[in-house]
């Protein structure tokens, strides 16, 4: 392979990246633990080679003491592999007793005080590849200077070996660890690898598929199971998308069909177009137009950056009491009740109002004969309810009917309701105030929306 072919190591793959990690951190590991097993390994074989000595160096000075140097036991000066030289040196550094084939001369000019032993020595002789144990003792014949040389040569050739067999067998260790990461790795990617090419496949044209979860539970499938509720979500809301696109190009073409036919009227027969027209007919449809617009640009502000308002001291009694007195004068086929204590909460009065004539608005429309408004103070919250006579709300719906274009109603005519926005906008206003809106069952038989919010102390 040409060296130009090779890709750049921010374009290998996760196999290659593991694997290469995986083989460096194996060799560093182990060349960690070699250093350590290798100045273990050699501090022990000095520390016994040591001890071998010293024992040596005592039993002859101790025989020193209350014997000559011609009268010591010859199986003290006996050698073997790793002992090799024993010297007992007398006055004028001659040496006065020695193993067999020990020089003539001493090893070393070391003269340490009586009683002390003195580890590796400095030779008199450089390069001699042995360990000297030297010490003093004052005895029957004199003063004399043992001296004790171990094998350092063997010591160093078996750390080297050691050395050498690690060596060996270090790479060997590293390309199974690397490749056993690479094969493993790779098992693991070929779920990746499935899950990627099923997700490449959905298009938005259909969001019902699902990756593969793969029988191991493991990290993959977590993922698997995360990616098909995160598909299950862009679904809801695709589905979302397009049922609130239809339902808005609805509501927005009729007002602009009752215009388009009250103008084309108009350029046809010019002297119907008159003050009553365009009181009973344009003007209504403009202003109902430009209601859902105002409601669908507020939607649209709360979903990219919040409900923006304003936090001052609210008296939310004062806000219901305007905005039921407001129904009361549009409505005098249905009769409202109130019941209000004072409450004070921090919000936007403007919101507040608006939040509330959406429900009564709401309440009116379905009521039969009566709608109750009732505010009373909690220990930490306001409560308002606002029930009403009329067919109430199946409990399937009641979470429902706070979404967008959502109506129970679907014949979508102009009687049957409003736009379906308004109590997807009492929503918004109620969650940027930290509270709660729901419906329950009335006691009257129809349904009763009770909003919950923090109350100021």
């Amino acid at each position: 392979m040409r060296i130009g072919s090779i890709p750049a190591p921010g374009k290998w793959g996760l196999r290659v990246r593991s694997a290469l990690i995986v083989a460096v951190a194996v060799a560093v590991g182990l060349g960690v633990c070699v250093l350590a097993l290798i100045g273990f390994l050699y501090r022990s074989l000095t520390t016994a080679a040591d001890h071998v000595a010293a024992s040596r160096v005592s039993e002859i000075t101790s025989q020193l003491r209350f014997d000559t140097a011609s009268g010591l036991d010859r199986s003290l000066l006996a050698t073997d592999r790793s002992l090799t030289v024993v010297q007992v040196i007398g006055e004028g550094d001659r040496v006065v007793a020695t193993s067999t084939d020990g020089p003539a001369g001493p090893l070393s000019a070391s003269r340490p005080p009586p009683g002390r032993i003195v580890h590796n020595a400095d030779p008199i002789a450089a390069d001699t590849g042995l360990r000297l144990t030297v010490s003093t003792v004052d005895g029957a014949g004199g003063r004399y200077t043992v001296v004790v040389a171990m094998n350092h040569d063997a010591i160093e050739d078996t750390v080297k070996l050691v050395l050498a067999l690690v060596g060996i067998g270090t790479p060997f260790v590293v390309v199974i660890a690397a490749g056993t990461t690479y094969v493993l790795v790779g098992r693991s990617l070929g779920s990746v690898e499935t899950i990627r090419q099923r997700v490449e496949a959905i298009s938005s044209a259909d969001l019902t598929e699902r990756v593969p979860v793969p029988q191991q539970r493991d990290e993959i499938a977590a993922l698997a199971d995360t990616m098909n509720e995160m598909l299950a979500r862009i679904q809801s809301g695709h589905a979302a998308q397009i049922r609130f696109v239809g339902d808005a190009s609805h509501e927005l073409r009729s007002p602009l069909a009752s215009m388009a036919a009250a103008l084309e009227l108009g350029l046809t027969h010019p002297e119907l177009l008159d003050t009553a027209l365009v009181k009973s007919t344009l003007m209504p449809e403009v202003e109902r137009m430009r209601l859902l617009i105002d409601d669908l640009l507020l939607l649209a502000r709360a979903d990219e950056r919040g409900l923006p308002h304003r936090t001052v001291d609210v008296d939310l009694d004062d806000i219901v009491a305007a905005e039921i007195a407001r129904q009361r004068a549009r409505s005098r086929t249905i009769a409202i009740s109130a019941d209000l204590q004072p409450a004070r909460i921090q919000g936007d009065s403007g919101q507040l109002a608006r939040a509330i004539r959406n429900l009564l608005d709401n309440a009116v429309r379905y009521a039969a004969e009566t709608v109750t408004v009732r505010l009373t103070r909690e220990t930490d919250n306001a409560r308002i309810e606002i029930a009403d006579d009329g067919p109430g709300i199946p409990v399937a719906d009641r979470s429902r009917v706070f979404d967008r274009f959502f109506r129970l109603q679907q014949d979508r005519g102009r009687g049957s309701g409003g736009s379906g926005l308004g109590l997807a906008i009492v929503t918004e206003i109620i969650a940027a105030h930290h509270g709660s809106v729901r419906f329950i069952d009335s006691s009257a038989g129809g349904a009763t929306a009770v909003i919950t919010l923090p109350a100021s102390p």
